[in-house]
Order: structure tokens, then sequence, then C-alpha cells
């Protein structure tokens, strides 16, 4: 829930900056009156046609009265938002509240200029939400039938679309709340819009450097340099106002100047002169700019304020942005062959794609990759990552046929839902490896405007988990794990084989693979590397492939200590040779070697003759410590078993009434002004979570003993004696619970000698509650958090859950296999299956529970706090004994249902 419009009063939060069908950005905006002028301009630029298909007739001037009418709307009743750039509207949408107050009409009108660029389905997505806010359930429209495009956006937009034809109109109507349907419509949508605009960035047609220098080791003159000598396959052109000749070619005082088009600008010039510069980008049909200038968001509050309006200047001009304070981005496709970079050479081409954000972290990055011989598709540094973001580049990378595994280091995420969402989708086809900084989310890093977040610390990483990344600490884990997923096929499973020519090493091996949970098959400890090349390594050859041709064996480590006259090359040939015909992967370890000049950490096999060519045979992965080489398969195995099972289904439990809760909350949140948080009484919470499926154990407060005797009476014997203190309530052995009370006499029996054992905690409260069966405590929490949005938790009720941490944590939504995780992730969990002689519990209650309130969660940000403490899991059911339900006026979250830019 956001705050509504007030009458009249424009909102100024529904603006949006949105990429178009073909790559390219706009903004969106509500309508203004002093959108007069320009509206005018928009119908008189339009055909006769055009203008026919929107008003059924023709008329070549709006009058003044009509102009009044379609700009003066109050936000609420009338609405109107237009899609412009460089402040020329290129499409207007518009809807009418009818005399169903929960019905209107919707009208659109697009440029004949930028039809087909997918602005109707952009402007019906943002006015469905602005609608469904101000309450509207249904829009309808009339449509000439011979308007084909409008009538295909609203059938492809995924809604349920009801029309009829009358007196020669197509009459349409339709609900506009998001269903799964329109939800993935909107998703596909903006993944070929995103992808497309990356692609624009990373292949572009054509380059210029702006602030390109003649003087040697500046940024202008590097930058340059190695677009020229990378091979770029486009014109490239040099823009310096005080330089006729650089690098050898004409250069040109500006960019007005160029006899060609410019797709992609690279800027290195003082930030004062960026906005001019961008100015200029805009005027000349540029799609995209990576900004190396640094002194923004880097530069506090003031230049924060530098940045945003860079990024608003870009965007309303149609491109995109790279930076500030970007090291570049690389493209190894031979097509292309793209160094628009600080590296001083293109990079060795593979299937790695990389991404990172601070120029410093990049610079990291980049030489781990070189230094371990692990080619790249691409490779993007965002720096302050102003606009163009990892969630992008993870759009991009699941259609290119270049890259086959990615690889990001995360400083900070802007939408961390999105995130999640990107991650899960790509890593069905491709490994996603993911280092983070440790105070992601905690504190912001130098650049980066973001939120912070109020989760626990492991709520991130499990997020990541349920999306199937692959959590690394490091850049060097980080490329411990590429150099596999990018080189070697998947394991089928968790088990290997160990190849050492020590026993001792084997062993240490295999206990180390144990521990990381792999499945040790065989050990495989008389491998003789010093019989001599021509016989240790046809024997090597033998012995590993019959090993891998086993059902049993799905990896091979192979841990080797020197040996005379084989060298590391050698080796690797025979390892590399095996793993490509049985199609399983092997890494290798190489231990013990003292000589600094032989190579033994990372990609080690026959080298290509250009750095730009693939290799049929890969080399194998190598490492010189084996616990890491079985570190990182472990990170493999791991994700490819999550990549084999069943992900399970979105499903809504049964019982569930979103829009109840809505009604409700709407209700509640009526006088409920700014921040303020609002605790639920007992009646008032459980009728909400009614609206859910979620029933709370009923429980009656008294003052007197025998309204004590009474409300157990109403409740039903026998019944259980509590304190409301939130401390003691559940805590048996502290006095705060007294169970199984049958009758009257044992009622006033206990209540007073509760309250003289209670004297010393301040005499608290007492309540009577139904009497449950008894069985395990657990707990579940929900939050709404700043940064991460609906955060869900579970543990096993007890001081253990808080003093040793042991919450498991997840971000909806969940899926049916992410709900059957969750409620095993505790390491306490095992007692929910029988422990020390005690009866395994109702889990099956416990998931459904968990389904329920992760659905109330991820459908209300109003509900900011839902805290169930505790639940009594039996044998036959779970019982919630106690509720703390808290609401407030919610922020906007960051994942919403419309297609919007990261601001």
């Amino acid at each position: 829930m956001v705050d509504q419009p007030s009458d009249g009063v424009y909102p100024e939060y529904w603006e949006a900056d949105v990429v178009l069908r073909d790559g390219g950005t706009a903004h969106l905006r509500p309508i203004h009156p002093s959108d007069a002028d320009a509206v005018q301009a928009f119908h008189v630029g339009q055909s006769q046609k055009s203008i026919y298909m929107r008003f059924f007739a023709f008329k070549s001037r709006l009058t003044g009265k009509e102009l009044k009418r379609f700009t003066e709307v109050d936000y609420k009743d009338r609405v109107a938002l237009v899609i412009t750039i460089g402040g020329e509207i290129l499409g207007i949408g518009r809807y009418d509240r009818l005399n169903d107050p929960e019905e209107a009409e919707v009208a659109f009108n697009i440029a004949d200029a930028h039809q087909g660029r997918g602005i109707g389905s952009i402007l019906l997505e943002h006015l469905a939400a602005a609608a469904r806010e101000n309450g509207i359930r249904k829009f309808s429209a009339e449509v000439l039938p011979e308007n084909r495009k409008m009538l295909m956006v609203f059938s492809d937009a995924g809604y349920d679309v009801k029309r009829h034809f009358d007196d020669g109109v197509v009459s349409l109507e339709f609900n506009i709340d998001p269903t799964d349907k329109s939800r993935a419509v909107m998703e596909s949508r903006e993944h070929r819009a995103e992808a497309r605009s990356i692609q624009e960035l990373l292949a572009p047609s054509s380059v210029a450097v702006i602030g390109a220098s003649r003087k040697w080791g500046t940024v202008g003159y590097q930058l340059l340099e190695h677009i020229i000598e990378g091979g770029f396959h486009g014109p490239v052109y040099a823009i310096n106002p005080e330089a006729l000749e650089l690098a050898g070619m004409l250069s040109f005082a500006r960019l007005s100047e160029v006899p060609g088009p410019v797709k992609l600008a690279i800027i290195a010039v003082p930030y004062d002169e960026v906005p001019k510069v961008v100015e200029e980008c805009g005027a000349a049909g540029v799609k995209g700019i990576v900004v190396a200038t640094a002194g923004y968001a880097d530069d506090g509050e003031r230049g924060l304020a530098r940045q945003r309006e860079l990024v608003r200047q870009a965007r309303a001009n149609g491109m995109r942005v790279i930076g500030p304070a970007s090291l570049g981005i690389v493209n190894t496709n031979p097509a292309v062959s793209l160094n628009a970079s600080m590296a001083p050479a293109l990079a060795r081409r593979g299937g790695l794609g990389l991404f990172s954000q601070s120029a410093a972290i990049g610079v990291a990055l980049y030489a781990a990759s070189s230094r371990r011989r692990v080619g790249i598709s691409t490779f993007l540094s965002a720096g302050n990552r102003a606009d163009v973001s990892g969630n992008d580049l993870m759009q991009y990378w699941e259609d290119d046929a270049d890259t086959t595994a990615v690889g990001l280091y995360l400083e900070s995420i802007g939408n961390p839902r999105k995130f999640s969402r990107l991650a899960r989708r790509l890593a069905r086809t491709k490994p996603v490896i993911v280092a983070k900084s440790d105070a992601m989310g905690l504190n912001l890093p130098p650049g980066h405007a973001v939120r912070t977040t109020q989760a626990p610390p492991e709520a991130l990483d499990a997020m990541m988990r349920q999306a199937g990344v692959i959590r690394v600490e490091t850049i060097e884990e980080l490329m411990d794990v590429a150099q596999i997923v990018s080189s070697q096929p998947l394991p089928k499973g968790p088990g290997i084989a160990v190849f050492s020519n020590s026993r001792a090493l084997g062993k240490v091996v295999a206990d180390s693979a144990a521990r990381q949970g792999l499945g040790v098959d065989r050990i495989v400890a008389d491998v003789d590397l010093d019989a001599g090349m021509s016989r240790a390594l046809p024997a090597l050859r033998r012995s590993l492939q019959e090993t891998l041709t086993s059902d049993t064996v799905h990896a091979v480590v192979v841990a080797l200590l020197p040996a005379r006259g084989l060298t590391v090359e050698k080796i690797a040939g025979v390892l590399a040779e095996c793993s490509a015909a049985a199609g399983k992967p092997v890494v290798a370890a190489f231990s013990g070697i003292l000589d600094p000049s032989i190579y033994v950490e990372g990609m080690v096999g026959a080298e290509p003759e250009q750095p730009q060519q693939a290799l049929l045979t890969p080399p194998v992965p190598c490492y010189s410590n084996p616990g890491t080489a079985v570190a990182a398969l472990a990170a493999v195995v791991r994700y490819a078993q999550w990549l084999d099972r069943d992900q399970g289904l979105f499903v809504e439990p049964e019982g569930c009434h979103p829009d109840a809760a809505r009604e409700e909350l709407e209700q509640l949140l009526h006088n409920v002004g700014g921040e303020q948080l609002v605790r639920l009484d007992q009646d008032t919470a459980a009728r909400l979570l009614g609206h859910y499926g979620i029933r709370v154990v009923p429980s009656v407060g008294f003052e007197t003993v025998e309204e004590a005797v009474a409300a157990a009476e109403r409740l039903g014997w026998p019944v259980v004696l509590k304190t409301t203190d939130p401390a003691l309530r559940h805590r048996l052995d502290l006095g705060g619970v007294r169970l199984d009370i049958h009758d009257a006499d044992s009622m006033r029996r206990n209540v007073l000698e509760m309250r003289k054992s209670l004297e010393r905690y301040g005499s608290p409260s007492l309540e009577v509650q139904t009497m449950v069966p008894v069985g395990q405590a657990c707990t579940f929490r929900a939050i709404e958090d700043p940064l991460l949005g609906p955060v869900i938790s579970f543990g096993l009720a007890g001081d253990a859950v808080n003093l040793l941490d042991d919450w498991a944590h997840r971000v909806p939504p969940l899926s049916g296999s992410d709900v059957h995780d969750f409620v095993r992730a505790p390491r306490a969990s095992r007692k929910l299956f029988g422990y020390q002689g005690l009866p395994a519990v109702d889990v099956a209650a416990l998931e459904d529970l968990a389904a329920r309130l992760t659905r109330l969660k991820d459908n209300h940000p109003e509900v900011a706090l839902v805290h169930f403490n505790p639940v009594l899991a039996g044998p036959d059911g779970a019982s919630i004994l106690a509720a703390d339900v808290r609401i407030a006026n919610a922020a906007q979250r960051t994942d919403t249902a419309r297609r919007a830019m990261r601001s």
C-alpha cells in the first residue's frame, strides 16, 4: 500500500524511467496542465488515420476545451500518463472512472513514428497500477475493429479480456488485478527489452571516445588505445576539441561533427563537463554511455545529486548509463572484439560473463580471470551502478549464446526481489556465481545510493540459496568455481573418485570431500608417475577412463605430488582428454611444487593460437591446494543437485482471500499517518489472519478468580493458565504457564499460586487459553524489510533459537520446494522428525502455516510484523498459541507489478 494521491495533487512517485521494446529508454510521468502545448503538438503530428483511430473522427487540432480536459486531471477519478524522450511526448494513456466506482474506461494514443516500441503495453501496466491504487478493479475500452495494434495491446497483456462487437465498435473489458499470466507477460517483455538494451551497449556498431587524449597514461588515452588495439570491428571516433589527430586518425572537436552515427559513447571528461556531453550524445542519437569520470555519489550528497541528474538526463534522452566511475566494458566475440576498458589487452575468449561494481573490484576480478586463464564472453564494470546493474546483465546473459556461466561481485543490490527472480530463472540454464561483501545491505559502499537492511544478515544469503546461486566469499573463490563451470560438464550426482600418487594425500582429500557432503566412491592411490612418461601417462589414462565409466562416479579429483619427468601440462592433457570423453568433470590439484614458474593455479592445457580462439578440448581446472579443489567441486555439485530437483509450484493455499484482507487493512490504516506502527488487538489480529486460513487458539484475559473460571467454562475444560508477559507467556520453566487445568477448584488454586510465584516479575496479568495437545514448540516471524521486502523466519522455540541464532530465513515468494526446505533448515529441526524417543510432529501442518504466512506477507507490505510464538506442533496438527501482528503504511516495494527502471 502506498499513499493515495489527493485529488489534484501531482503524484510524483508515479514517475518512472522505462526500457522500451527496442532497448531504448524513456520517461513515464503523470500528465500536467503545463503539457497543453506539447499535447497539441503531439496531436498535430499524428496522421489522419491515427487521429481517426483514437477519436473515431478526424480533427486537425484539439480545441481549448479538449486540451483543458485532457491535461487537467485529478489523478484519482481521471488519470493520464505520458511517455517522453527529450521532452517530446511519444504516447498518452488515460482512464476515466465510470458510474461503477470500480470500473474505468481507458484510451491510448501512440505517436506514429514510435509505434511498435511497446509504449502502449507499458502505459497499460502503469495505468492499471495507478487504478488499483485508487480502488478501480476493471478497465473497459472501445476500439475500432481496424485498430489491430491497439487490440493486440489488450489481448497480449495477459488479462482475461472479454469482448463484443456492437454498432461497428469492439467493446473490451477486463479485471486489472495481476494474474499469473499477466505477471508472466510483464516479465517476458521486461526481459526482452532489458536484454536488447544491454546488447546495444556490449555490441555497438560504432564507438566514440569523448575526452580522448594524446597524453600517455590518461584515462582518455588508454581507453582509445585499448579499443583500437583490441580490434573493434566498427568505426571508432576520437572526440577532443583541442586535437586534430589522435592515435593515428582524425579527431573531432565535438560529437555533432562525426560523419556517421554513434551508438556507444565512452566519456572521460571532468565531471563538470559531463552534462553538456550527455546532452550532445542525446542529440546525436547515442544509445548508451560509459562514464569513466568519477566525482559523483562518491563525493557525498553533492556528488549524489550530480549522479541522479546524470541518470535522469540520459534516460530522458533514451540512453542507458554504465557508471559513473566505471572501469569499462569488454566483449570478446570475434564479430565485436570490444575492449572499452582500462585493461591493456582484450581478454581471453571463453564462456564466463563477469560483472563488478566499483572499479577497484573490477580490476581485481578481471585480473583474477586473466591470471587463471579463464576465458570470458563479456565483462562490465558498473562503477557506482547508477543505472545499469547486475540485474540488467542477467537479463542479457540469459539469451547470450556466448555465455555459459556468469560471475558477479556485488557490493550492493538495489532491487533484491528482482535479483532473486532473475537469478532463479537464469540459474535454470546457466550457473550463477555471486561473491558479495559481508557488509552488503548493512552499510552503503562508496558511490552507491541504495536502501540498507534491517533483516538478519543470513536472510540475503538464504535468498540467494533458494534462487540457486552459487554463493562464495571472495574473488578467488569465485574463480575457483568459475574454472569448473565454465569448462566442465556438471556432475550428475555427489559420488566422486579421488586419484593420487600418495595414499596419505588421497586419504586427506577423501576426508575433505566427505566433510563437504561429497560421497567418496573410491580412492585410487596406486598412480605411479615415476615410471616415466611412456608408461605413466598411458597407465593414468587407462585407470581414469575405467573409473569414469562407473555409474557411481560423477566426478574425479586428481591430487598429485611432483613426479620426475612429467610436466603439469602433460598430465593435464590426459585429464582433459578423459573428462571430455566421459562427459564428467575432472579437477586437479598439484601440491608441493616449489618452482613459481610452473603454472598450477588456473586452467591448464593446450593454449590456442590466438587468445580469442576457443579450444575443442577445454583445459583442466587446476589448483595448488587440494582442499580448494574439493570445495569448488562441492559447490558445483550442490548447484547441480538444486538444478535437478523439482522446484515446486507457486500455489496459493486454499482458503486465502487477499481482497478481503486488503479491504480490512485499508480500513485499519485509514487514520494512521506517517510511519506509525499499530499493534492489533487479539480479536482484530485473529480476523485479519483468518483471511488467510490462519487460526490462533483463543484466549481470554481476566482480573478476578471467578472471571477466570467463567472464561474456562466458555472455552471448555481443560484449559491453560498463562501470563500475558511476552517474555514469560510460553516459559513453563519460569512459571509463566500452567497446563491441564480440569475444573473450577483447580483453576482457583492455580490462579492464586501463579500470582504469588510471578510477584518477582512485577505481577503480570494472566489469561486463560484452550488446552491443545502437547508437542514441539516452534516460532515464526515475518517482517517488512526496507531492502529485501518481506522476510520470513522459522525456528524451534526456546533459548537455543536466539542464543545459537538457529533461524531459517526466506524471502517470498516461495515454491512448494522452498517451503519444504524452509522448515527443515534450522539445525534443531531434527526434533520435528522424532528425537530421543519423542514422536514425529505433523510437519505438513507447519509447511501449510509457512505457506499461508508467506502469501500474507508477499501480498500485504502493510503487515509490518507478524510473530507467532509459540506454535505447538503435535502429531496431528500445529496450533498458534500467541500472535503479535503490527501494521503500518508501507513504503513502495522495490519490485512492483509494473515495469520500471531502478531510480
